[in-house]
């Protein structure tokens, strides 16, 4: 996946979010989290992670002792969420089940998902060469996202902004309502 790369349509269920929107013209963000219900000390956890999108599946890679493996063995729900740092901010949240595939080597979108990167091509050399001698695998967390949804504060909004945009609108109409009301000729409400 290169950055700019677009994420699935939406899909699922409605939600407290304000539903599932289009992921299109998701533009390079810098940074992911991936989101899991808990830690073995029943916290959750927020971890940033470098990703891959194959066109159907985003694709995490960790190492094969990585404690977050143990939390995604329990419970394969997570979301993910993809933001920038630019103003007005696009925020991709992405809901999803993970698959966990142990490999042995690196798996080419470990070096992918790397490859963006600022190297030059001496220092792209020696930090493969790093990463071949300190890992002998690998495992590919494997999302299947099941649910999307784009803030990007143009075309739409947090659930609860959304809302507080609605409710202006209303109370502006009603104050624009009671003027008229005042008018000889008009009954108040």
């Amino acid at each position: 996946m290169t950055w700019g790369q677009r994420l699935p349509p939406a899909s699922g269920p409605d939600d407290e979010e304000g539903g599932a929107t289009p992921a299109h013209d998701r533009h390079a963000p810098p940074d992911i989290r991936l989101e899991q219900p808990a830690h073995k000390d029943g916290t959750p956890r927020n971890i940033p992670i470098a990703f891959a999108w194959n066109g159907k599946e985003v694709v995490m890679c960790t190492s094969k002792n990585a404690p977050k493996l143990a939390s995604l063995r329990q419970n394969p729900a997570v979301a993910i969420t993809v933001d920038t740092e630019v103003h007005p901010p696009k925020i991709l949240l992405v809901r999803g089940t993970v698959e966990l595939d142990e490999v042995d080597g690196i798996p080419e979108e470990y070096l992918e998902m790397n490859g963006s990167y600022e190297m030059t091509a001496e220092q792209r050399v020696e930090w493969e060469a790093e990463v071949h001698s300190l890992y002998d695998g690998m495992v590919r967390i494997v999302m299947t996202p099941t649910w999307t949804k784009l803030i990007d504060f143009e075309t739409t909004l947090p659930s609860a902004v959304e809302e507080l945009v609605q409710q202006r609108a209303e109370r502006q109409q009603q104050s624009g309502n009671s003027a008229r009301s005042d008018e000889p000729g008009t009954l108040k409400a």
